[in-house]
This record gives structure tokens, C-alpha cells and sequence, in this order.
């Protein structure tokens, strides 16, 4: 089963996530202020062009995939490049650190914190795709968060995992992800992440239990054809 984790975002739509998703024949995405993510059953030509319906002009779409794609001419590639899948099978004993959920009050904050440590695109509806966890200073800051994002049926993806600078060195970020592997592991399901090569976050990661499973490879498009324009798969359908 762990094969689905080389199409993560598909089968978080076509699952745990299927509620959020906007479908289009073979091709799926989040709504927009959810997340960027979209995702082909496989990569055709017909579900590029599926796809096309759901991303409008002005949008990116991010994908996960095993292999490079071979993306075609209607679509502009933004960026292409290799991240690190990580699994935890083995969850190693950490610190404890009474962490608070997150509800939809705290955004403000959250998106205040990913905007000055950029863990990855934190949008004001991410929150929905799963559960968020703080750690607030004594002046009730919000020096550090970790939550879930991409759900599969038997896998639940850690993301958003950072620090304030302020607070930094203090192990925050290790419990955030040790506690919420021991959630994600106690409900039955193996917890995963991706994180880019060069993280020096990896080793920390690996400390916690995860390895490295495989490459993914991250792409993000958006549609060639000009802001104004009819989307052109929506010309031929009308």
C-alpha cells in the first residue's frame, strides 16, 4: 500500500480529503484558499486537459509525483525539482511540551508565523485539511506550530512544522512532530513528510524515527494561456 505515497495528493482527494476536493474527470484539486495542491490520477494528456478546468488563469498548481512529468504546451512550469519523502515506522521517545490545538481563531497568527519562516504554502483555509498544534510563549505568542496536511487512508502527512526565530533551539519543533506522529500512529496510520534535501531539519526528523523513503518531485504549473482568455478546454466544451 505504500505505493499510494508516490501520488500522495490524489489519494488524499480520492479518500480522507475527498470532501475538499473539485473534481474533474481524472484530475483533482484543493480549493484554492485551501491549498495549491492538484493531482492526476495519471499524468495523460486528457487529464492535463481535465485539469485546465478546475486552475484559472492566475492560479499554480503544485503536484507530487514519482517521475518527472512531461507537462504539455497549454501549461507554463513555474518550478520542477526533487523533495525528500519521509516515513516513521518507529517512532523514538521525545521530550514533552504541552503543545494547544489551533482552531480557525488562531489563523491570524499561524499565517503570521509561516509568512516569516515559509515551511510551505499556509493559505487562511489550510487549517481545515487536518489537526494544528501551537506551543505560545509566556507572552502568548505563537513561537511554534506543526499540523497535518495531506490524509490518506492509512497515512496522515506532518506539515507546516516551524519555529520563530525568537524561540529557536528550545526543541519546540522535535515535540510538535514527535507528538503528532504518536497521535497519527495511535489511530492506526504511519505518519510521513517531505522535506527538501539541504533541510538540515532531516537530521532532526531522523532523530524522531523517520527515514527516507523516496524522491518526489515536486511541480508546479500554471496554465500558458493569458489572463482575459478563455480557458480553451472550456471554448471546446461550450
Amino acid at each position: 500500500m505504500a505505493d499510494v505515497l508516490d501520488n500522495p495528493i490524489w489519494f488524499a482527494l480520492t479518500t480522507r480529503h475527498e470532501s475538499l476536493a473539485l473534481s474533474q474527470g481524472d484530475a483533482r484539486r484543493y480549493p484554492k484558499e485551501v491549498s495549491p495542491f492538484a493531482a492526476l490520477c495519471e499524468p495523460t494528456p486528457a487529464a492535463f486537459s481535465d485539469l485546465q478546468v478546475l486552475v484559472r488563469p492566475e492560479e499554480r498548481a503544485a503536484l507530487f509525483t514519482a517521475a518527472p512529468l512531461d507537462v504539455p504546451r497549454a501549461w507554463r512550469v513555474e518550478q520542477s525539482r526533487w523533495i525528500e519523502q519521509m516515513i516513521c515506522e518507529v517512532l523514538h521517545a521525545g521530550q514533552a511540551l504541552q503543545a494547544l490545538p489551533l482552531s480557525a481563531a488562531d489563523v491570524p497568527e499561524m499565517l503570521a508565523l509561516t509568512a516569516a519562516t515559509e515551511p510551505g504554502p499556509f493559505l487562511p483555509r489550510t487549517i481545515e485539511l487536518g489537526r494544528y498544534f501551537g506551543i505560545r510563549s509566556d507572552d502568548g505568542r505563537l513561537a511554534a506550530m506543526a499540523g497535518e496536511r495531506l490524509r490518506l487512508s492509512r497515512f496522515t502527512e506532518i506539515s507546516a512544522v516551524c519555529t520563530h526565530p525568537d524561540f529557536r533551539g528550545r526543541g519546540y519543533a522535535k515535540a510538535l512532530v514527535t507528538m503528532l506522529a504518536a497521535k497519527i500512529m495511535s489511530e492506526g496510520r504511519m505518519p510521513f513528510l517531505h522535506v527538501n534535501p539541504d533541510n538540515g531539519a532531516k537530521v532532526v526528523y531522523e532523530k524522531i524515527g523517520f527515514r527516507i523513503r523516496t524522491r518526489i518531485r515536486l511541480t508546479v504549473i500554471s496554465p500558458a494561456w493569458e489572463h482575459g482568455e478563455q480557458n480553451p478546454v472550456e471554448a471546446k466544451l461550450s
